[in-house]
């Protein structure tokens, strides 16, 4: 008995694996079909390349993705905006065909905002950041106040109080994991994890296209508040700010968010009950607070 069961726990294993090894290549195929209706655009900065979808008509929204993302989560945060403005969605750096500048810092990567808005003819936008976003997004608000008309904050990265005594230098997953098949093998474990539905690699592929991007979010930008926090001087923010965030989130502390609020001179914060991560099932809630917070500067 004691040689069967380890049999059999390896047999079901085996199964397994081969049969997500004979999915993934279909779902990997399907990702890049779904990209293409996108019809993302390529700019040639002073660096490198940047890809990006610009769509809508109205006032200027800037969209920052979170990690696993790109062009396409950047524009499918702002789904239930897009018919009210103009949405510029860009992969950041090293994601989905985005060159990275120097050492990918969040000042670097704020930086190549404001040139693709100069490439653009935007002379001032709303930033929306989400998840890892919130780093890229609060640098360009500190950079380019007067390229800033608001920070809008979707269960996003959130400055500390204080100057962290310890931090994680690599805040990510695993490099190794960093690939389509070792994704899609570990999407069942997405929702006790991070409270997603497995489901949701279906938007993260082709992970081998964001992987770059992955990597540089765990080494360089999540720990960047943490690692240079005398450089983020939130109380000298001279744009006004939303937040918004669940309760429930299991990949962005809502308890540092709590705690970050009123560092911001002029915020509005609402927060959820339930809706994990993506905030799910309050998007009439959202559109309405994005809408009021816009019109209301």
């Amino acid at each position: 008995m004691w040689f069967v069961i380890p049999c059999g726990i390896l047999a079901v294993i085996a199964v397994y694996l081969l049969v997500q090894g004979i999915r993934c290549p279909i779902a990997v195929r399907a990702g890049r079909e779904r990209l293409a209706a996108y019809e993302a655009k390529k700019v040639t900065l002073s660096y490198g390349s940047m890809t990006y979808v610009d769509k809508g008509e109205g006032k200027g929204i800037l969209s920052v993705h979170g990690i696993f993302g790109g062009y396409d989560q950047a524009c499918d945060t702002c789904q239930e905006i897009s018919a009210d403005y103009r949405i510029i969605a860009p992969s950041r750096f090293g994601y989905l065909g985005s060159d990275v500048k120097g050492d990918g810092t969040p000042a670097e990567q704020a930086a190549a905002y404001a040139e693709l808005l100069d490439e653009l003819g935007l002379d001032k936008v709303y930033l929306l950041a989400t998840s890892a976003g919130g780093t890229i997004a609060i640098r360009f608000a500190l950079d380019y106040p007067q390229r800033t008309k608001g920070l809008i904050c979707f269960c996003s990265a959130m400055p500390y109080t204080e100057q962290p005594e310890d931090y994680a230098k690599y805040a990510g997953p695993p490099a190794f994991l960093v690939n389509d098949f070792a994704m899609f093998a570990i999407s069942p474990l997405f929702k006790p994890i991070m409270g997603m539905e497995p489901s949701a690699i279906y938007s993260m592929l082709p992970v081998s296209e964001r992987r770059e991007g992955v990597v540089l979010d765990a080494a360089v930008n999540n720990p960047d508040m943490a690692r240079n926090f005398d450089r983020y001087d939130i109380e000298s923010l001279q744009v006004p700010t939303l937040i918004l965030h669940a309760k429930d989130d299991k990949l962005a502390d809502y308890a540092q968010t709590e705690k970050a609020v009123p560092r911001f001179p002029s915020c509005t914060f609402l927060s959820f009950e339930t809706g994990g991560h993506l905030m799910a099932g309050h998007s009439e809630e959202i559109r309405g607070a994005v809408a009021e917070f816009i019109s209301s500067h």
